[in-house]
């Protein structure tokens, strides 16, 4: 046997292992997106207004595809989320079928989920499938009791 490919292949071995943890760990983590206290640009609060996210509401926006297995699990978590806590809402779109809104919001998987705040403006992603106790935790600081809360301290 050849010891330099018993090397090469050690090599993408372990690069291939590391990759697929990097990964594993990243999908599905919602990663908040910085806040602005800019007003939404019209066109974004446009584009939002026209895939059906409610104003005034936080609203989980998910972009699935007809083949993709993680986004059945991502509609069941994402629909949980938004039926059991007041003030949320959930909006899913298909990707295929809208390819403007995909290129627009910056979105190059799925399943995708935007966290959208009462105000219209992102203010977190998760790409991959989130688990109930990510969402929950995305949306929490977003809903009008917590920012109530956070008023009263200041």
């Amino acid at each position: 046997m050849d010891l330099t490919g018993l090397i090469v292949g050690g090599v993408a071995l372990l690069a291939a292992s590391a990759y697929g943890v990097v990964h594993r760990r990243r999908a599905g983590r919602v990663r908040a997106v910085p806040a602005t206290a800019d007003p939404v640009p019209p066109l974004q609060a446009d584009l939002l207004a026209e895939l059906g996210v409610p104003s005034g509401q936080v609203t989980l926006l998910q972009f699935s595809s007809a083949f993709c297995a993680p986004c059945r699990a991502t509609r069941v978590v994402c629909a949980e989320a938004a039926r059991t806590t007041p003030g949320v809402a959930h909006v899913e779109v298909d990707a295929e079928s809208r390819l403007d809104a995909v290129r627009a919001l910056d979105i190059w998987k799925t399943p995708t989920v935007l966290i959208v705040d009462a105000h219209g403006r992102i203010a977190g992603r998760a790409q991959g499938a989130p688990t109930r106790a990510q969402v929950l935790a995305a949306v929490a600081p977003l809903l009008p009791a917590a920012a109530e809360l956070t008023e009263e301290k200041a």
